[in-house]
């Protein structure tokens, strides 16, 4: 039985988010707490499996609650948070405190649209259950750097190049160490699927923007792709590429869900495995589920590519790259911390290889 501990500062919403895990047999909200300092004060003696944390509450918010329980007693954490500005900066940073996931409230802090993600939060609830959390001063499993003895040097691409990395939970920390490590001149562009809703892609594009090395933005309908650019999936609308010419060219998409994802990463690898002219680099990251899987056999059929996921020991969450594995026979299983190093070498000119590409 997964214990809860579900904190906000609103009756009903502690009620209603009770309510809903109650209704599922192998859940339980065993406490609630009112605002961040009673919630700190519960976990450190209570006994529980995951925390659902608001965002913003009085006496002391989600944010120094959360940092003060991954100081002292660390739990999975799923914040709750507003489709707001300042509520999606907020997630964005608590994702890089130590929370595992976020469920967005779509609109305001009370509202009966939260029943539309009674769904999300009890998946959350129960992938949350599974992760391990270390203390906050401990370096977290997805940035840990693991150098094995027969790590591959790389493999180089010749000609036009593209990286389309897909993720979910876990993504925007193990994104903030992949894209850091990236060099500036890295020659391809770089589109990436994270599953998020509208308002919080932009937050996240900006974030990351100020901790690379490369342009890190939003997608846009149209855009030329350009190297050395990191193009992130509007929340809620697919991405895809198309050739025009010589150049790449961005497509944003109002089309349905793809296996319940959109953005999906099988609409992004499916569009590249049509594009001819250029080699692909796909890549998988930490996330639940099995998105990317199938638009990487495209990939892998279409020849000219390279298929990289990161290895069971750096992943917050197995199952996105477990399935990338096992479906399309990805050729790598990389530790998060190697993955960039890699990476370089398979599209910079002169580095290290072990072999061609052509």
């Amino acid at each position: 039985m997964i214990r809860v501990l579900v904190v906000d500062d609103s009756a009903f919403m502690r009620k209603l988010i009770s309510d809903y895990i109650n209704e599922d047999p192998d859940m339980t909200a065993a406490d609630t707490a009112r605002n961040g300092k009673d919630a700190l004060e519960k976990a450190r003696n209570g006994r529980f499996d995951v925390i659902t944390l608001d965002v913003e509450m009085p006496e002391m918010d989600g944010m120094e609650a959360l940092c003060s329980i991954m100081e002292t007693c660390p739990h999975p954490v799923i914040m709750v948070s507003s489709l707001t500005r300042k509520g999606a900066q907020q997630t964005i940073t608590a994702l890089e405190s130590g929370a595992v996931d976020f469920v967005a409230k779509p609109s305001g802090s009370i509202s009966l649209d939260l029943h539309h993600v009674k769904e999300e939060i009890i998946e959350k609830i129960r992938t949350a259950a599974q992760v391990e959390v270390k203390q906050k001063n401990e370096p977290p499993a997805s940035t840990v750097m693991h150098k094995a003895q027969d790590e591959p040097d790389g493999i180089f691409l010749e000609g036009k190049k593209t990286v389309a990395i897909a993720t979910s939970t876990g993504g925007p920390k193990a994104l903030q160490v992949l894209l850091s490590d990236l060099p500036k001149d890295l020659p391809a562009p770089v589109f990436v699927i994270q599953h998020m809703p509208p308002a919080f892609t932009r937050s996240l594009a900006e974030r990351l923007n100020q901790r690379s090395s490369l342009f890190v933005k939003e997608a846009e309908d149209g855009e030329i792709a350009k190297t050395g650019t990191v193009y992130i999936a509007p929340g809620g609308r697919h991405l895809a590429v198309r050739r025009m010419g010589r150049s790449l060219v961005t497509e944003v998409l109002d089309t349905s869900p793809v296996n319940g994802h959109r953005p999906s990463a099988d609409v992004l690898f499916s569009s590249l495995a049509a594009v001819d002219g250029f080699s692909h680099v796909g890549i998988v990251l930490t996330g639940m589920g099995s998105d990317g899987s199938a638009g990487l056999v495209e990939m892998k059929n279409a020849q000219k590519c390279l298929l990289i996921t990161e290895s069971q020991r750096t992943s917050i969450v197995y199952g996105m790259p477990k399935a990338a594995r096992q479906r399309a026979a990805a050729e790598y299983s990389l530790d998060l911390g190697d993955i960039a190093g890699f990476l370089s070498a398979s599209l910079l000119p002169g580095s290290k290889n072990r072999s061609d590409f052509s």
